[in-house]
């Protein structure tokens, strides 16, 4: 069993960096840090980093609330961290210490 943190990035779909959606970025932000795993979670509501409520209406997907969880241990989380901030984009986020390992067969 390993120790380290999840990190929890609340953003929204239509968020954009450059090119890409701000999920996107963190996601390829979290590789280059040496994290080999996040997940995204789609919500119907949620208020951003700057107070302004989203939700996914039917015609408008594209405001849909979107949360990504990091787990690695904490030498990644704190890279991860500091190549996010250095992004320019505004993201709230929670860090939490854990416990994580792998269960099941290797193959």
């Amino acid at each position: 069993m390993a120790t380290g943190s999840q990190l929890t990035l609340y953003a929204n779909r239509n968020q954009r960096r450059g090119n890409h959606t701000v999920v996107e970025w963190i996601l390829e932000t979290a590789k280059t840090a040496g994290v080999h795993g996040a997940t995204v979670v789609e919500g119907s509501e949620g208020v951003d980093a700057r107070g302004r409520f989203h939700a996914a209406r039917f015609f408008e997907l594209a405001d849909e609330p979107a949360v990504v969880v990091v787990v690695s241990d904490d030498a990644a989380i704190d890279a991860l961290v500091a190549k996010l901030a250095q992004g320019g984009v505004k993201l709230f986020y929670t860090r939490t210490p854990i416990e994580f390992g792998h269960l099941g067969d290797a193959s």
